[in-house]
């Protein structure tokens, strides 16, 4: 896998009055095609967010283990940030040595899943010759997406021995077949129907025998671990066509899971290159990446459950920190939100609020909704605009039309469960929740620009 990528000083605007313009670097949206390839499922990517915060010198921590000021902080010779690993979550952090105990910290947030179909505990099934894989819907995909596509498998092993192994299957291995429109003629003036369980079993193969354990005896052999030592999984289908760059000129980027890995993946390359920095920070940098967001949060890997809280707070107590600390580096505190918003559709633009129409390519966008389903304010919109001057990057604002429902995203959580100043942004992209989405190839090198000028404060 390649190292993770830090905006170059030709990329990066000099920390100076007078700003150079900022120029488009490709090479992270190229590392971002990797990322998204190799992150079939939350806990392949937080596997391979892992695998770059060691890279760039970060360490593991183990929330079993006693937390001390060296656990909590970088060490004394070589730097490095901590990183706290859970199921498909993750939190990051980087502390330069000598840091008080009450210093805010500066979050990024992002989420590791997203809407797809994902295998029951009883798997092998099939009729009329068919052998078929039993799945069930996960978040609330556009599930014709998902037809008449080469889909692989991928997901955690649990193993008898209370271990657990990272399985990938990256070949055509399923598919979900459409309705011939002979047996349907109406579908194209009608709209296709599909009944979430009758029409969206993914076929794998043929034969009447259809046998419980085949499809795990199948993933046994191809994770090289013995028969029968699989004792629980969590397995989800994935489009196996990589992530491409589209257009003419090649100006837009189509890939599988940018909502909302396309946030991970720069969260992940801001917190490294602000920790290579390493001194003069006055926030402590923080990356957030939870699972569970496209089904409500409520996990304990999820934003509404106490990880990010308790990493935290141990953080503020293992430097010698008390309750009074803990309040103060809460109290100013801020978190950027950052998940994929809407960009105008050309085919839709109606849909869109009229003078509200964020274009791909048109730098991050700041979420606003009154109603707190987003949870920007005005204040948290000037600690935005802020970052995008410091880093020379434009930003547009996205808000619903008020006849059409608003969605949400971890940011209002945030908020409430640990009362810190919460920002809702993103990139604007097209096709959410398909199994394959569109974004502009500039965008995601502008956020990470973004989100680096904001961990450095």
């Amino acid at each position: 896998m390649s190292e993770p990528v830090r905006p170059s000083p030709a990329a990066a605007p000099p920390r100076s009055a007078e700003r150079a313009p900022l120029t488009f670097d490709r090479g992270h949206t190229d590392d971002l095609m990797t990322f998204l390839a190799a992150s079939p499922t939350p806990y392949h990517a937080v596997a391979n967010v892992a695998e770059r915060l060691e890279k760039a010198g970060f360490r593991q921590v183990m929330e079993t283990d006693a937390w001390d000021a060296g656990t909590s902080a970088a060490p004394a010779a070589g730097g490095g940030g901590k990183y706290v690993l859970r199921g498909g979550a993750i939190i990051a952090w980087y502390v330069p040595e000598g840091t008080a105990p009450h210093t805010p910290f500066r979050i990024v947030g992002a989420h590791t899943d997203s809407p797809n179909l994902r295998v029951k505990p009883r798997p092998d099934s099939g009729t009329q010759g068919w052998r078929q894989v039993a799945v069930e819907i996960y978040g609330g995909p556009l599930l014709n997406s998902w037809l008449d596509r080469d889909l692989g498998l991928a997901g955690r092993l649990s193993l008898r021995d209370g271990s657990t192994r990272l399985v990938n299957v990256d070949r055509p291995l399923l598919r979900v077949p459409q309705l011939a429109i002979h047996l349907d003629r109406s579908v194209n003036a009608d709209g296709l129907k599909l009944d979430k369980q009758r029409h969206m079993q993914p076929v794998w193969g043929l034969g009447e025998d259809v046998r419980d354990g085949d499809l795990i005896a199948f993933l046994e052999d191809t994770a090289g671990v013995p028969s029968g030592e699989v004792t629980g999984w969590d397995l989800m289908v994935h489009s196996v066509e990589p992530p491409a760059y589209l257009g003419r000129d090649k100006e837009l980027l189509a890939g599988p899971r940018m909502d909302n890995l396309l946030s991970v993946h720069a969260g992940t390359a801001a917190l490294t290159a602000v920790a290579a920095a390493g001194t003069g920070l006055p926030y402590i940098p923080v990356l957030a990446a939870f699972d569970h967001e496209e089904n409500g949060s409520q996990s304990d890997t999820g934003a509404d459950g106490p990880l990010l809280g308790g990493v935290l707070e141990r953080s503020v107590f293992a430097r010698g920190g008390s309750y009074e600390d803990r309040a103060r580096a809460f109290a100013g505190t801020v978190c950027l939100s950052s998940d994929t918003g809407h960009a105008v559709h050309p085919n839709y633009a109606e849909r869109h609020d009229p003078t509200h129409h964020p274009r791909v390519d048109g730098g991050p966008i700041l979420k606003v909704n009154v109603n707190n389903r987003y949870a920007t304010d005005g204040s948290g919109r000037s600690v935005f605009a802020a970052a995008c001057e410091k880093a020379g990057v434009p930003f547009q604002s996205f808000v619903s039309n008020n006849s059409m429902p608003c969605g949400t995203t971890i940011g209002p959580i945030t908020a409430a469960r640990h009362g810190i100043r919460t920002v809702d942004i993103g990139v604007a992209i097209l096709s959410m929740h398909s199994a394959r989405e569109l974004c502009g190839a500039n965008d995601p090198f502008l956020l990470a620009n973004a989100l680096t000028a904001f961990l450095e404060g």
